[in-house]
């Protein structure tokens, strides 16, 4: 089973407006009210792919019982934990020609959530997939990710992490399955620039070294990289199409590499997979689909380098 953790889900209020006045009233054109959070979109592109995942993490309040009600209606599993104070946050998503987003904080997570989620998090066990995505709520400490991973660890628990600079660097030791760099946030990672494929490649492979067995890296218009396990590097260029909306296309690509994965368990096809899936998202107004992932799938074609 694939279980994925979002430490702060929001509904995301995504407004589409011609331009934005400051200081003036803004009138939207098209409005829309979805889940958002790095683990619940792969929980949801996973379900549109037709690969079961359980979602968890934090709710609270009002908010909080929406997200739980979408997700549910659209067949997504979840397993939260319910906060006893606090609301879970509304973000706010202006599309203008170019995309603005004002992030709010969320509620504060205490210990004894912490440690409902963690008991939680116990039953998984060898073979189980476990999505650790997004930043970390200023509530809970920074090593967060590193504690779940240690608690796993000689559970025989694949981990996959999405996430940036040094939150992602100490969680190599672990040994992840998988991690999803963005072309900028491994030069980040670098401290130095990283101009082109050779150099990229490079510096995944010590990314490997260090403990990461996978290494797939997101280029935007220059497609992706897949440093596999096996010493394999392979690139996809960019599928042709218009980019409508980035929000959660990452997310979309770790979900249709996992359900490339666990069709056909090679790097190769589920590299496929997540390019695809994350083109989809990127092509369209919400999350890809079933439909929309296969057509671009078809037209991909794998260099191996």
């Amino acid at each position: 089973m694939i279980y994925t953790v979002t430490f702060n889900p929001s509904l995301d209020y995504v407004l589409q407006l011609e331009e934005l006045q400051m200081g003036r009233v803004n009138r939207a054109e098209k409005e829309q009210l979805t889940v958002g959070g790095k683990g619940l979109n792969v929980s949801l592109v996973l379900g549109n792919l037709g690969v079961d995942s359980v979602a968890m993490g934090f709710v609270g309040g009002f908010v909080g019982d929406e997200i739980a009600r979408q997700l549910q209606n659209t067949g997504c599993r979840t397993d939260f934990i319910r906060l006893a104070r606090g609301v879970s946050r509304i973000n706010v998503k202006l599309h203008t020609g170019q995309e603005t987003e004002i992030n709010g904080a969320g509620p504060d997570i205490e210990p004894v959530a912490l440690q409902a989620l963690q008991h939680k998090l116990d039953r998984l066990q060898t073979g189980d997939v476990l999505v650790l995505a997004g930043s970390i709520p200023r509530s809970l400490p920074d090593d967060i990710y590193q504690t779940v991973m240690a608690r796993l660890q000689q559970r025989g628990v694949d981990f996959v992490v999405d996430a940036t600079g040094r939150l992602l660097g100490e969680t190599l030791r672990y040994r992840p399955f998988l991690i999803k760099p963005n072309h900028h946030e491994l030069a980040e990672i670098a401290g130095r620039p990283l101009d082109d494929d050779r150099q990229r490649i490079a510096f995944a492979r010590q990314l490997q070294k260090q403990g990461a067995r996978n290494v797939l890296v997101s280029m935007a218009g220059d497609g992706a990289l897949l440093c596999a396990e096996d010493g394999a590097v392979y690139k996809l260029p960019a599928p042709q199409g218009k980019v409508v909306n980035s929000v959660g296309a990452g997310d979309s690509m770790v979900a249709g590499f996992l359900a490339g994965w666990q069709c056909s368990g090679d790097c190769r096809q589920a590299f496929c997979w997540g390019v695809a899936a994350g083109s989809a998202s990127a092509f369209s107004p919400g999350l890809a689909t079933r439909s929309q992932v296969e057509a671009l799938r078809e037209g991909l074609r794998v260099e191996r380098l």
